[in-house]
């Protein structure tokens, strides 16, 4: 794949620097949603890992670079889910990793940052205050600045799971992915380009951050004032322009999905899938059931990019009763 930021060897080598507990995930045919879909449905489960997102892919190469530096130090703003797997990634190689957060983030969320030995700092605001705050940390200190999605390893480590659907998935046309900042959709969709360019890659984001979206739309970088979604982890305001000119030249389509399917396609992983998935992890389920004539007769993948999710929230949301004839 020419024209991106990313290279297919790069990606075929961070597989070995990247811990195999995060490796070779879960993907199989679930059945069980298929009816209530009306289309084929593979799953790629990201949360089968010790940080339970895809996230770690990224910051395992990151931290096997920082480790062979003499700045042993890195600071991300995070959402939850990059402060987790960047912490995983430090502690196993003895960095000091910080992590900025909204003070509003998901608490399970913070509290695993915590367990894990990174240090904690919160602001008031939102995910786009935390990264003003990290990159003020990182110039003042002078250690790495980890920025999800500008910074290629992210990109890379996450296309490893695109050589995993290539390698090992039985035929499929579609591939539906979580967007967000863009490391997940930019890495895989390079893979598929590259490697299958016949499978479709669409790109899924909730109505109430619809920052790169738009962006992807018009061609130019969108920014919206604020936010509005229950699904955290994709919550960006202000799409960074190298992670859109990639998006640019990998994804076939970006779609955005109501509220009220994101929570519909929670319920349905839970009741026919028995996968507790965050909201960002259920936007591919949420674009089939906006939108079956589109994927009628097809056989979509959808990535399961993670899973932690405040327990009382996911009841508000789900409710405790299961979803029967979705």
């Amino acid at each position: 794949m020419q024209g991106t930021r990313l290279d297919t060897a790069r990606i075929r080598a961070a597989r070995r620097v990247i811990d195999p507990v995060f490796l070779d995930t879960p993907l199989y045919r679930c059945e069980a949603l298929e009816p209530g879909l009306g289309c084929t449905v593979s799953i790629k489960l990201e949360t089968a890992n010790p940080v339970r997102s895809f996230k770690a892919r990224g910051t395992e190469v990151v931290a096997s670079l920082l480790a062979g530096s003499a700045s042993r130090a890195a600071v991300c703003a995070s959402a939850g889910n990059l402060g987790q797997a960047l912490a995983w990634s430090g502690r196993g190689r003895g960095l000091d990793v910080t992590v900025v957060a909204s003070r509003f983030a998901t608490r399970a969320k913070l509290d695993r940052i915590r367990a894990l030995g990174a240090g904690l700092e919160l602001v008031d605001g939102d995910h786009e205050t935390a990264r003003e705050r990290a990159a003020a940390i990182a110039r003042y200190d002078g250690i790495r600045l980890v920025e999800d999605s500008l910074d290629i390893e992210t990109c890379e480590g996450a296309a490893t799971i695109g050589l995993e659907l290539v390698d090992t998935a039985p035929s499929f046309d579609t591939v539906l992915i979580a967007l967000g900042g863009g490391a997940l959709a930019t890495g895989v969709g390079h893979v598929m380009k590259a490697l299958a360019p016949e499978v479709e890659v669409i790109c899924v984001q909730p109505l109430g951050a619809p920052a790169m979206t738009h962006s992807w739309h018009r061609r130019r970088v969108v920014t919206t004032d604020s936010t509005d979604t229950i699904a955290d982890g994709v919550a960006g305001r202000c799409p960074v322009p190298a992670v859109l000119d990639d998006l640019l030249l990998v994804a076939d389509d970006a779609v955005l999905v109501q509220e009220a399917s994101i929570v519909a396609g929670m319920r349905m992983l839970l009741d026919h899938a028995g996968l507790v998935v965050e909201p960002s992890a259920a936007l591919g389920i949420a674009a089939v059931l906006e939108d079956r004539d589109r994927f009628a007769g097809r056989h979509v993948v959808t990535i399961v990019c993670g899973s932690n999710v405040d327990v009382d929230a996911y009841h508000r949301w789900v409710g405790a009763a299961p979803l029967h004839g979705a």
